[in-house]
């Protein structure tokens, strides 16, 4: 059995720690944070600690958990496998593709840690079934994308906790807090995205840096063309939807359940995502319905991979392109030209 440690107990971290009591292959050894006032966000038979590295030098935890504001993944992450333990960390992977690539380097200097990336929305039935539909090649090659992410961020969330609205911590807005995880999906189903176009803004009246609505055209390899619209300033949230056209048919994901779309429009349903039905109010405390039910097997293959050496994760490569294409949505939008992005 493999011990675990949580490092960060703010609003994702809840998620984690239910997946990891969930499995009974892991013990949650330790919890850590910075606020004292944090204490009853765990189990009360778990340790507590305010010093990650004074909890990794006396817990000894197998694999630590990185639930931090973003400008924390990377270095606490490079500090924890250099005390020797295996690392899963919560998305972005970095703040911007300069402290991405440097991880990507730390991952390859390092390759007996494990080092994961928590993009879990992989993992979902319907993102499954899509991917082994199109590699499948049974209906052409993909010929277009649509990525779109309609949510709502109060005022309170930013000033709640600041470092939300600032660069120099938070490393971005709508898109690397909120929207990560679909675009890593329109590449990760749709293939190499050679360029982009964009408009990035802020509709919102809030007192913070970073951007609050995205709408962006992207480039394929292949030649298909993407559209991603991404927005922290829609009335409420609503679903992510993301379609994807091949040659020979199109598929929506929306509501958590994917549909082929039929030629007149009709939609025929394919598969669910576990737990699609359950509200917010019944999911693991403090999940939100937008995290998605697919926590628990991104790290259930972890800690195989951990246990058994395979392979079969989200390495810190994986999770590159979401960074570079962030950071070429937001060159675009600031110089109204089209970006190159580099390939990994």
């Amino acid at each position: 059995m493999k011990k675990a440690a949580v490092i960060g107990l703010g609003d994702i971290s809840g998620t984690h720690i239910a997946a990891i009591t969930d499995n009974p292959n892991i013990t949650l050894a330790a919890v850590c944070d910075i606020d004292e006032a944090k204490r009853d966000a765990a189990p009360q038979d778990v340790p507590f600690y305010t010093d990650y590295q004074e909890m990794i030098l006396r817990e000894r935890p197998d694999v630590v958990h990185i639930c931090l504001p973003h400008y924390l993944h990377v270095p606490v992450s490079q500090t924890a496998v250099g005390m020797g333990v295996h690392v899963f960390c919560e998305k972005p992977m970095a703040l911007n593709s300069r402290e991405a690539r440097q991880f990507v380097e730390f991952e390859r200097e390092n390759p007996d840690v494990h080092m994961g990336i928590c993009l879990q929305n992989r993992y979902n039935n319907s993102v499954v079934m899509l991917k082994e539909l199109i590699d499948s090649g049974r209906y052409g090659r993909v010929t277009g994308t649509r990525g779109l992410v309609p949510w709502s961020r109060p005022k309170e969330y930013y000033e709640r906790k600041p470092w939300r609205g600032r660069w120099e911590t938070a490393g971005g807005g709508c898109m690397i807090n909120q929207s990560v995880h679909t675009l890593d999906l329109l590449y990760f189903l749709g293939g190499p995205i050679t360029s982009v176009k964009a408009s990035v803004s802020q509709l919102l009246d809030y007192d913070i840096e970073v951007e609050d609505t995205v709408t962006a055209r992207l480039d394929y390899a292949g030649s298909a063309r993407g559209l991603f619209m991404a927005t922290n300033a829609n009335y409420k949230n609503e679903s992510v939807q993301i379609r994807v056209q091949l040659e020979k048919a199109e598929f929506l994901i929306v509501d958590s359940i994917l549909y082929q779309v039929e030629p007149d429009g009709g939609r025929k349903m394919l598969i669910r995502d576990d737990g699609q039905k359950l509200t917010e109010d019944r999911q693991k405390p403090n999940a939100k319905f937008y995290y998605g039910p697919s926590h628990g097997k991104a790290i259930r293959d972890f800690y195989e991979a951990v246990e058994t050496g395979s392979g079969n994760y989200i390495h810190v490569k994986d999770a590159l392109m979401s960074i570079q294409l962030i950071d070429a949505i937001q060159e675009s939008g600031r110089t109204g030209k089209t970006v190159q992005v580099p390939q990994i």
